[in-house]
């Protein structure tokens, strides 16, 4: 198999991971970095020995194949359209865009140029998501009927030193957690054929609590609190809370119910965690995912746990695909989804309707074991 020329435009914190994690795969050959700031991308150039590069001598490079923008969420339409002008494959950080129509044109572009656009999140492709959609698909459950989410803190002003971005319109806990968790129900459940929702902010102003900013006041220029409602493809209703004005809750971070059985799903945020299901007579099962790859712990986190942490397997995925001529998992119709039911669920908060999704997709391949395993230099084909 070959491995596909990689290059980065934006070396900001998440670009570290990309670097870091990117040698685990095959088909992945990560060369170039750039920034509009050029120091950041001489200092992640150094830091991971791959080449600096401005912009424009990225989008140029002949060793490039695909470009992953890390841009932030309001520049993504316009470097993702900037990619495939360029002839190159792109892969986007969430939110892939912030409009319905931006996702239309680069579809449009895409296809015209004969390219493919993935997106992240590529988390459901996690061992725990992917027991959890083995045991839907074999009828575990019953039939998925209903559910609830939640992803809920106090925000971001406590601990990001420039928390700006996060509340103003781009920013909000839909556009910017949604992606995890409307991505991993759809990959379960299925595609969305309606929202509605109600949206609110507890105050119009954040204080920063850490960092040389500590006490500047800044705007609140989006909802920071979301209720909303989901009407599934198979009738499958969904509750979503997510809200940066919670201080404390106990709720679990995904309860999907079924004729036969609930099952609890692990934060979609990350790639491993243990799947618990509860039948009829009320037994309890735990089905722990370490028998696939992507659910095996390769990193400590900060308080010394082990976690999985695979980012660039959706990467990886639509670089194998291309060479093998298939479709990819973190396709652009399913990012194109996601990005219809969030901006339907910020509408609907705003005009109290039910919204209908303009755009379908179809849910994501499974990916077993064996095909995770495959995907890894350490182990075989």
């Amino acid at each position: 198999m070959d491995r596909l020329g990689v290059g980065i435009i934006g070396c900001g914190n998440i670009s570290a991971a990309y670097l870091r994690l990117a040698p685990l795969f095959k088909g992945l050959n990560l060369v170039a970095v750039a920034d509009i700031d050029s120091n950041a991308a001489q200092a992640r150039a150094a830091e991971f020995g791959v080449r600096a590069d401005t912009v424009d001598g990225l989008l140029a490079a002949t060793d490039i194949d695909i470009v992953v923008n890390l841009t932030v969420p309001d520049a993504h339409f316009a470097v993702s359209k900037q990619v495939l002008e360029a002839g190159k494959h792109v892969y986007s950080e969430k939110p892939y865009v912030l409009r319905l129509d931006e996702a239309d044109a680069l579809a449009e572009l895409a296809d015209a140029k004969g390219l493919r656009i993935g997106s992240a999140p590529d988390t459901f492709l996690g061992g725990s998501h992917q027991q959890a959609r083995a045991l839907i698909d074999a009828g575990y459950l019953g039939t998925i009927h209903g559910g609830t989410c939640h992803v809920m803190s106090q925000g971001m002003e406590h601990w990001h030193p420039n928390p700006d971005f996060f509340f103003r319109p781009g920013g909000g806990p839909i556009l910017d957690l949604g992606p995890y968790y409307i991505t991993n129900l759809v990959q379960m459940i299925g595609p969305v054929s309606a929202v509605t929702a109600m949206t609110g902010a507890a105050s119009d102003t954040r204080t920063i609590t850490n960092g040389p900013r500590n006490g500047d006041r800044i705007p609140v220029l989006t909802p920071t609190t979301i209720h909303a409602v989901l009407e599934f493809a198979n009738g499958a209703l969904v509750t979503l809370g997510a809200s940066w004005d919670v201080c404390a809750h106990r709720h679990k971070e995904i309860e999907l119910y079924g004729t036969e059985g609930s099952i609890y799903v692990p934060d979609p945020n990350f790639f491993g965690g243990d799947v618990h299901t509860v039948d009829r007579e009320q037994n309890t099962t735990s089905h722990g995912c370490e028998d696939h790859p992507f659910g095996t712990a390769n990193i400590t986190d900060g308080g010394g746990n082990p976690q999985a942490n695979y980012r660039c397997a959706g990467l990886a995925d639509m670089a194998i695909a291309i060479q093998q001529d298939r479709p990819h998992r973190c396709s652009a119709a399913l990012a194109r989804h996601v990005i219809d039911v969030m901006t339907g669920i910020l509408h609907a908060g705003e005009t109290h309707a039910w919204v209908t999704m303009k755009r379908v997709c179809e849910r994501p391949e499974f990916l077993s074991a064996d095909e995770a395993g495959a995907m890894l230099v350490d182990q075989p084909a």
